[in-house]
Parts: structure tokens; sequence; C-alpha cells
């Protein structure tokens, strides 16, 4: 897409006019569907993190696509990946929710969410190339993590009453905060390649996620010494990300926005 329509409504009409984009919009929400289900049963600082699981399989969709075969490097990194978010969720193990937020906690969650989100906005306005995507990728992380708390409140006024969910204004909310987050991570797609808006991405949704999961629903954490074994994995787990988009299949099959232009 042009890099005018760069944090622009018009960059999303010229998008649904693509086929392709719209097999893919489709997939995202069927990926929804799936972290409802998911949320349902465990707490946002369980589901969250298990989503970086996404990135493997990204991997070995291109491969299959595109007819190559995943080298060494690729292989070890998804292994790492893997690994690393074992380790985390078994050193940390997220345990249910031991509360349900208030309505002061929704306001300063909304607040501070808005605001951070709106200085990365404002930071990736001033900013062009790999940090305009990151600061973009990260924004839309963030996005989809406070998404995942209003996509957690729906589920459970679902199960409690049916009824009451088309008029109570989590499912309005959740759906704008959803749609937000798909704006800025097209942004992020469009303003750098893969290799930058992946790993920001990537990493800020979990952390966020985790973040709200126990200040918002007091979702347990284990801490002392634990803390080491969940750091050792967190940072496995970046490193894998950060190596799995540098692979050759992603920089030969998606290039850069400036070779697609």
């Amino acid at each position: 897409m042009p890099p005018e329509l760069g944090l622009r409504l018009g960059l999303i009409w010229a998008l649904v006019r693509n086929r392709l984009w719209r097999w893919g919009i489709t997939a995202l929400i069927a990926g929804f569907v799936f972290q409802a289900a998911a949320l349902s049963q465990g707490g946002v600082a369980l589901v969250q993190p298990a989503l970086v699981i996404e990135l493997p399989f990204t991997m070995i969709i291109l491969s299959w696509a595109f007819g190559t075969v995943l080298d060494r490097r690729s292989w070890l990194a998804i292994g790492v990946l893997s690994a690393g978010l074992g380790m985390f969720l078994a050193a940390a193990v997220p345990g249910p929710g031991r509360w349900s937020p208030d309505t002061t906690e929704w306001v300063v969650a909304a607040v501070v969410t808005s605001a951070t989100v709106a200085g990365l906005v404002a930071l990736a306005a001033l900013s062009s190339g790999p940090l305009r995507a990151a600061a973009l990728g990260v924004a839309a992380g963030i996005g989809f993590a406070f998404t995942a708390t209003l996509i957690k409140k729906c589920v459970t006024l679902l199960e409690d009453d049916p009824g009451a969910l088309p008029v109570s204004w989590p499912l309005y909310a959740m759906v704008f905060t959803g749609l937000c987050s798909v704006f800025l991570l097209q942004n992020s797609l469009h303003s750098g390649s893969l290799v930058v808006a992946q790993p920001a991405l990537t990493i800020s949704d979990p952390m966020a996620g985790i973040l709200y999961g126990a200040l918002m629903y007091g979702e347990p954490i284990r801490t002392g010494p634990w803390i080491v074994m969940e750091a050792a994995g967190a940072g496995l787990l970046v490193y894998g990300v950060i190596v799995l988009t540098r692979s050759p299949i992603i920089q030969t099959h998606t290039g850069t926005p400036g070779a697609r232009r």
C-alpha cells in the first residue's frame, strides 16, 4: 500500500478490497473465537503468553506454502521459543483470578492503556522505518492484551447471564479496542518489515497480558526464587522470536516495504 496511507483509515479501506487480506481477517476473527474459548477456561496471564506459539506455526506454514525447507537455525529457534514458553509457564503457574475488576479498576486500566498507546502512536507519527514499525507493533500488542481482558469479562457475563451481554458495555468496548488494535497492527506491518513488526507485537502482547491478569483479575504468579526461572524462560522466548523473524524464509518471502512498493 502507498506510504501516504499510514495511520489513516484509508489504509483499511484499501485493504478491505483485497481478497487475500479479507481471508486473513477471517482467520484472525476465528482466532478471537478460540481465544475467547480459552479465556473461559483459564486466566489472561495464562492464555496470552501461549499466543506466541503463532510464530512457529507461521514459519511452518510459510515453508509449506513456498515449498522451502526450514533451516537448522529456524528449527533451533522454534525449539528455544517453545522451551522458553514452557519454562515460563511452569515457573509462573498463573492461577485463576481471585476477583473481578470493579468500575474504578476498569477506568484506571482504560486511561493508562489509552495514554500508553497514544504515546506510542505519537512516537510512531514522528518516526519512520524500523522505529515506527516497532512502536506501532508494541501499541498493537498492548491493545490486543487489553482486548483479552474485555473478552474475559464478556465470557464471564455470557456464562452468568447470556441475555445481559448484548446490553453490557464490555461487549462494545471489546469490539472497539479489538478494531483499534487491528488498525494499529496493519499500520505496523505497513510501516516496516515483518522482521521488526512481529517481535514487537509477539513480545508485548503476552507481557502486557500477564500484567493485566495479575493487576486486574488478581491472577497469582509465583514469585521468590521462581522469578529466576521465569526470567530465563522469558529470555529464551524473546530470543526465539527474534531469531525466527530473521529466518531466510521470512526475509525472502515478505521482503521490505520499499521492495513491495
